[in-house]
Protein backbone atom coordinates (compact mmCIF):
# COMPACT_ATOMS: atom_id res chain seq x y z
CA UNK A 1 0.00 0.00 0.00
CA UNK A 2 1.44 3.46 -0.68
CA UNK A 3 2.63 5.93 2.16
CA UNK A 4 0.84 9.05 2.22
CA UNK A 5 3.14 10.31 4.99
CA UNK A 6 6.72 8.71 5.39
CA UNK A 7 8.52 10.49 8.20
CA UNK A 8 12.35 9.47 9.34
CA UNK A 9 14.29 10.68 11.98
CA UNK A 10 12.37 14.20 12.24
CA UNK A 11 13.75 16.68 14.66
CA UNK A 12 13.02 20.04 16.32
CA UNK A 13 14.99 22.19 18.95
CA UNK A 14 14.44 25.37 20.49
CA UNK A 15 17.31 26.54 22.67
CA UNK A 16 17.98 23.46 24.87
CA UNK A 17 14.20 22.56 24.25
CA UNK A 18 14.07 19.10 22.26
CA UNK A 19 10.24 19.39 21.39
CA UNK A 20 10.56 16.20 19.26
CA UNK A 21 13.12 13.99 18.99
CA UNK A 22 14.33 11.70 16.49
CA UNK A 23 10.61 10.55 15.23
CA UNK A 24 9.98 8.10 12.52
CA UNK A 25 6.76 6.72 11.16
CA UNK A 26 4.88 5.75 8.15
CA UNK A 27 0.90 6.73 7.10
CA UNK A 28 -0.62 4.35 4.62
CA UNK A 29 -2.90 6.61 1.74
CA UNK A 30 -6.67 6.23 3.07
CA UNK A 31 -5.93 5.38 6.62
CA UNK A 32 -6.95 6.93 10.27
CA UNK A 33 -3.79 7.51 11.88
CA UNK A 34 -3.20 8.94 15.45
CA UNK A 35 -0.80 10.63 17.59
CA UNK A 36 -1.88 10.10 21.14
CA UNK A 37 -0.01 11.92 23.88
CA UNK A 38 -0.47 14.61 26.53
CA UNK A 39 0.00 18.27 26.33
CA UNK A 40 3.41 19.01 25.66
CA UNK A 41 4.37 15.65 24.17
CA UNK A 42 4.96 17.08 20.69
CA UNK A 43 2.25 15.94 18.97
CA UNK A 44 1.35 19.76 17.50
CA UNK A 45 5.00 20.60 16.80
CA UNK A 46 4.93 17.44 14.58
CA UNK A 47 1.98 18.19 12.67
CA UNK A 48 3.27 21.80 12.15
CA UNK A 49 6.49 20.24 10.52
CA UNK A 50 3.96 17.61 8.42
CA UNK A 51 2.50 20.90 7.19
CA UNK A 52 5.07 23.26 6.61
CA UNK A 53 4.39 25.59 9.14
CA UNK A 54 7.43 25.02 10.77
CA UNK A 55 10.74 24.12 9.94
CA UNK A 56 12.26 20.96 10.90
CA UNK A 57 15.75 21.15 12.97
CA UNK A 58 16.77 17.72 11.32
CA UNK A 59 14.92 14.63 9.63
CA UNK A 60 13.24 14.31 6.69
CA UNK A 61 9.59 13.68 5.88
CA UNK A 62 7.74 12.91 2.54
CA UNK A 63 3.72 14.50 2.69
CA UNK A 64 1.70 13.54 -0.23
CA UNK A 65 4.52 13.29 -1.83
CA UNK A 66 6.45 16.52 -1.23
CA UNK A 67 9.23 16.87 0.78
CA UNK A 68 8.32 19.30 3.93
CA UNK A 69 11.98 20.91 4.11
CA UNK A 70 12.68 21.43 0.43
CA UNK A 71 8.89 21.92 -0.97
CA UNK A 72 6.90 23.06 2.18
CA UNK A 73 4.68 25.52 -0.16
CA UNK A 74 3.66 22.89 -2.11
CA UNK A 75 2.82 20.28 0.25
CA UNK A 76 0.08 22.76 1.70
CA UNK A 77 -1.11 22.57 -1.78
CA UNK A 78 -2.26 18.72 -1.23
CA UNK A 79 -3.23 18.46 2.75
CA UNK A 80 -5.75 20.43 4.64
CA UNK A 81 -5.43 21.15 8.05
CA UNK A 82 -7.57 21.91 11.19
CA UNK A 83 -5.82 23.48 14.11
CA UNK A 84 -6.73 25.67 17.45
CA UNK A 85 -6.34 28.69 15.49
CA UNK A 86 -8.88 30.33 13.77
CA UNK A 87 -8.86 30.61 9.90
CA UNK A 88 -12.72 31.91 9.58
CA UNK A 89 -13.76 35.48 8.99
CA UNK A 90 -16.61 35.96 11.52
CA UNK A 91 -17.93 38.87 9.78
CA UNK A 92 -18.40 36.75 6.20
CA UNK A 93 -21.25 34.08 6.15
CA UNK A 94 -20.62 30.50 5.62
CA UNK A 95 -21.02 30.54 2.50
CA UNK A 96 -18.61 33.48 1.01
CA UNK A 97 -15.76 32.13 3.75
CA UNK A 98 -15.81 28.67 1.89
CA UNK A 99 -15.88 30.65 -1.75
CA UNK A 100 -12.82 32.60 -0.66
CA UNK A 101 -11.25 29.89 0.60
CA UNK A 102 -11.55 28.39 -2.77
CA UNK A 103 -10.50 31.16 -5.08
CA UNK A 104 -7.28 31.20 -2.90
CA UNK A 105 -6.72 27.22 -4.11
CA UNK A 106 -7.26 28.33 -7.81
CA UNK A 107 -10.75 26.86 -8.04
CA UNK A 108 -12.70 27.52 -11.01
CA UNK A 109 -16.05 29.65 -10.39
CA UNK A 110 -18.42 26.37 -11.38
CA UNK A 111 -16.34 23.93 -9.39
CA UNK A 112 -16.34 25.72 -6.37
CA UNK A 113 -20.27 26.21 -5.99
CA UNK A 114 -20.53 22.81 -6.33
CA UNK A 115 -17.72 21.35 -3.85
CA UNK A 116 -19.12 23.77 -1.32
CA UNK A 117 -22.72 22.98 -1.83
CA UNK A 118 -21.52 18.98 -1.58
CA UNK A 119 -19.32 20.17 1.68
CA UNK A 120 -21.88 21.99 3.73
CA UNK A 121 -24.70 19.44 2.60
CA UNK A 122 -21.82 16.96 4.53
CA UNK A 123 -21.00 18.52 7.37
CA UNK A 124 -24.46 19.46 7.71
CA UNK A 125 -24.36 23.05 7.23
CA UNK A 126 -26.63 23.81 4.03
CA UNK A 127 -29.40 25.68 6.45
CA UNK A 128 -26.71 28.09 7.46
CA UNK A 129 -24.95 28.76 4.51
CA UNK A 130 -26.34 32.76 5.19
CA UNK A 131 -25.27 32.88 8.39
CA UNK A 132 -22.50 34.99 9.88
CA UNK A 133 -20.05 32.76 10.76
CA UNK A 134 -19.57 34.41 14.26
CA UNK A 135 -22.91 33.70 15.10
CA UNK A 136 -22.32 29.82 15.34
CA UNK A 137 -21.63 27.53 17.67
CA UNK A 138 -18.50 25.98 18.38
CA UNK A 139 -19.55 22.71 17.06
CA UNK A 140 -20.27 24.15 14.11
CA UNK A 141 -17.46 26.50 13.73
CA UNK A 142 -14.93 23.20 13.98
CA UNK A 143 -17.57 21.66 11.36
CA UNK A 144 -16.86 24.85 9.24
CA UNK A 145 -13.32 25.10 9.35
CA UNK A 146 -12.62 21.23 8.02
CA UNK A 147 -15.15 21.69 5.52
CA UNK A 148 -12.56 24.57 4.78
CA UNK A 149 -9.38 22.57 4.81
CA UNK A 150 -11.01 20.27 2.29
CA UNK A 151 -12.31 22.80 -0.24
CA UNK A 152 -9.42 22.20 -2.59
CA UNK A 153 -9.47 18.55 -2.07
CA UNK A 154 -6.20 17.60 -0.66
CA UNK A 155 -4.52 14.04 -0.30
CA UNK A 156 -3.94 14.32 3.23
CA UNK A 157 -6.29 15.83 6.33
CA UNK A 158 -4.72 16.83 9.57
CA UNK A 159 -6.75 17.30 12.21
CA UNK A 160 -5.30 18.58 15.38
CA UNK A 161 -7.07 18.00 19.08
CA UNK A 162 -10.27 18.74 16.89
CA UNK A 163 -13.13 17.86 19.58
CA UNK A 164 -11.17 19.66 22.53
CA UNK A 165 -13.76 22.46 24.20
CA UNK A 166 -17.18 21.06 22.32
CA UNK A 167 -19.41 19.64 24.27
CA UNK A 168 -20.42 16.29 23.90
CA UNK A 169 -22.88 16.11 21.12
CA UNK A 170 -20.83 17.65 19.28
CA UNK A 171 -17.59 15.96 20.16
CA UNK A 172 -19.65 12.99 19.32
CA UNK A 173 -21.01 14.46 15.93
CA UNK A 174 -17.41 15.51 14.44
CA UNK A 175 -16.05 11.83 15.42
CA UNK A 176 -18.70 10.19 13.69
CA UNK A 177 -18.07 13.09 10.94
CA UNK A 178 -14.83 11.98 11.02
CA UNK A 179 -15.27 7.95 10.04
CA UNK A 180 -17.84 9.16 7.42
CA UNK A 181 -14.44 11.06 5.68
CA UNK A 182 -12.62 8.09 6.41
CA UNK A 183 -14.71 5.97 4.87
CA UNK A 184 -14.83 7.81 1.38
CA UNK A 185 -11.22 7.63 1.76
CA UNK A 186 -9.94 10.82 3.21
CA UNK A 187 -6.20 10.14 4.58
CA UNK A 188 -6.57 11.45 8.26
CA UNK A 189 -4.09 12.31 10.84
CA UNK A 190 -5.70 13.15 13.95
CA UNK A 191 -3.41 14.34 17.17
CA UNK A 192 -5.69 13.88 20.56
CA UNK A 193 -4.89 13.13 24.47
CA UNK A 194 -8.14 11.55 24.68
CA UNK A 195 -7.43 7.79 24.58
CA UNK A 196 -10.71 6.58 23.88
CA UNK A 197 -11.03 8.81 20.86
CA UNK A 198 -8.05 7.57 19.32
CA UNK A 199 -9.12 3.85 20.55
CA UNK A 200 -12.70 4.36 18.67
CA UNK A 201 -11.29 6.18 15.40
CA UNK A 202 -7.65 5.54 14.66
CA UNK A 203 -6.72 2.45 12.33
CA UNK A 204 -3.09 2.69 14.34
CA UNK A 205 -1.74 4.95 16.93
CA UNK A 206 1.47 6.56 17.71
CA UNK A 207 2.08 6.89 21.45
CA UNK A 208 4.18 10.12 21.64
CA UNK A 209 5.54 11.15 24.86
CA UNK A 210 8.50 13.59 26.20
CA UNK A 211 8.89 14.33 22.28
CA UNK A 212 9.29 10.45 21.12
CA UNK A 213 7.41 8.09 19.92
CA UNK A 214 6.59 5.18 22.37
CA UNK A 215 5.24 2.76 19.91
CA UNK A 216 3.04 2.20 17.02
CA UNK A 217 0.46 -0.28 16.51
CA UNK A 218 -3.46 -1.02 15.99
CA UNK A 219 -5.31 -0.49 19.11
CA UNK A 220 -5.94 -4.00 18.91
CA UNK A 221 -2.76 -4.68 19.32
CA UNK A 222 -1.36 -2.55 21.81
CA UNK A 223 -4.32 -3.54 24.19
CA UNK A 224 -2.65 -7.53 24.17
CA UNK A 225 0.31 -6.23 24.97
CA UNK A 226 -1.11 -5.28 28.48
CA UNK A 227 -0.54 -8.06 31.20
CA UNK A 228 -3.68 -8.14 32.18
CA UNK A 229 -6.28 -10.95 32.61
CA UNK A 230 -9.57 -10.93 30.86
CA UNK A 231 -12.73 -12.53 32.52
CA UNK A 232 -16.43 -12.85 32.28
CA UNK A 233 -18.79 -12.04 34.89
CA UNK A 234 -22.26 -13.77 34.49
CA UNK A 235 -25.12 -14.41 36.77
CA UNK A 236 -27.68 -17.21 35.64
CA UNK A 237 -30.95 -17.59 37.71
CA UNK A 238 -30.66 -20.43 39.95
CA UNK A 239 -27.28 -21.67 42.14
CA UNK A 240 -23.92 -21.57 39.66
CA UNK A 241 -22.46 -24.42 41.52
CA UNK A 242 -25.08 -26.26 39.41
CA UNK A 243 -23.42 -25.22 36.00
CA UNK A 244 -19.57 -25.20 37.29
CA UNK A 245 -18.79 -28.83 35.07
CA UNK A 246 -20.12 -26.99 31.69
CA UNK A 247 -18.28 -23.69 32.07
CA UNK A 248 -14.86 -25.46 33.25
CA UNK A 249 -15.21 -27.87 30.03
CA UNK A 250 -15.21 -24.81 27.54
CA UNK A 251 -12.01 -24.51 25.47
CA UNK A 252 -11.33 -20.80 26.60
CA UNK A 253 -12.02 -20.71 30.09
CA UNK A 254 -8.88 -21.25 32.03
CA UNK A 255 -10.18 -21.23 35.33
CA UNK A 256 -14.00 -20.56 37.03
CA UNK A 257 -14.47 -18.64 40.64
CA UNK A 258 -18.26 -19.50 42.12
CA UNK A 259 -20.34 -17.00 44.02
CA UNK A 260 -23.87 -17.85 44.70
CA UNK A 261 -26.32 -17.62 41.32
CA UNK A 262 -23.15 -15.50 39.58
CA UNK A 263 -19.77 -17.09 38.44
CA UNK A 264 -16.39 -15.61 37.18
CA UNK A 265 -14.64 -17.09 33.84
CA UNK A 266 -10.86 -16.23 33.68
CA UNK A 267 -10.64 -16.48 29.97
CA UNK A 268 -8.04 -16.84 26.70
CA UNK A 269 -9.67 -14.48 24.50
CA UNK A 270 -13.27 -12.91 25.21
CA UNK A 271 -14.32 -12.60 22.05
CA UNK A 272 -14.17 -16.80 21.27
CA UNK A 273 -15.88 -17.55 24.25
CA UNK A 274 -19.09 -15.47 24.22
CA UNK A 275 -20.97 -17.79 21.90
CA UNK A 276 -20.11 -21.39 23.18
CA UNK A 277 -20.76 -20.05 26.46
CA UNK A 278 -24.71 -19.17 25.90
CA UNK A 279 -24.37 -22.59 24.07
CA UNK A 280 -23.84 -24.25 27.32
CA UNK A 281 -26.06 -22.48 29.35
CA UNK A 282 -29.04 -22.62 27.21
CA UNK A 283 -28.32 -26.19 26.59
CA UNK A 284 -28.37 -26.38 30.88
CA UNK A 285 -31.96 -25.28 30.98
CA UNK A 286 -30.48 -22.24 32.71
CA UNK A 287 -31.24 -18.20 31.83
CA UNK A 288 -28.33 -16.11 31.80
CA UNK A 289 -29.38 -12.67 34.40
CA UNK A 290 -26.44 -10.37 33.57
CA UNK A 291 -23.25 -10.84 31.57
CA UNK A 292 -20.27 -8.39 31.75
CA UNK A 293 -16.94 -8.40 30.24
CA UNK A 294 -13.75 -6.89 31.38
CA UNK A 295 -10.54 -6.85 29.43
CA UNK A 296 -7.27 -4.51 28.85
CA UNK A 297 -8.06 -1.30 27.18
CA UNK A 298 -5.77 1.47 25.21
CA UNK A 299 -6.07 3.75 28.50
CA UNK A 300 -4.15 0.52 30.19
CA UNK A 301 -1.90 -0.09 27.62
CA UNK A 302 -0.88 3.62 27.42
CA UNK A 303 -0.74 3.59 31.17
CA UNK A 304 2.00 0.39 30.87
CA UNK A 305 4.24 2.23 27.99
CA UNK A 306 4.69 5.39 29.09
CA UNK A 307 3.70 5.67 33.05
CA UNK A 308 1.10 8.78 32.61
CA UNK A 309 -2.00 8.54 34.24
CA UNK A 310 -4.58 9.36 31.45
CA UNK A 311 -6.03 12.04 33.86
CA UNK A 312 -2.58 13.92 33.97
CA UNK A 313 -3.37 14.41 29.93
CA UNK A 314 -7.00 16.21 30.72
CA UNK A 315 -5.36 18.17 33.36
CA UNK A 316 -2.71 19.35 31.41
CA UNK A 317 -4.94 20.26 28.52
CA UNK A 318 -7.22 21.94 30.80
CA UNK A 319 -4.72 24.04 32.36
CA UNK A 320 -3.28 24.93 29.18
CA UNK A 321 -6.75 26.27 27.51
Amino acid sequence: MVDAIRVEGLTKVYGELVAVDQVGFAVRAGELFGLLGPNGAGKTTTICMLTGLTRPTSGSAMVAGQDVVKRPFQVKEHIGMLSDVASLYNEMNVWDNLTFIARLHGLHRNKRSERIGDLLDLFGLIDSKRQPVGTLSTGQKKRLMIAAALVHEPEVLFLDEPTTGLDVQSARDLRSLMLELHSRGVTIVLTTHYIQEAEQLCQRVAIINQGRIVTIDTPDHLKSLVQQECFVQIAFDRPADELRARLQSLDQVERVIISGSGARLYVKDISEIVEPLIQAVTASGARVVSFNTNQPTLEDAFVTLTGLHPEVMLADKAADG
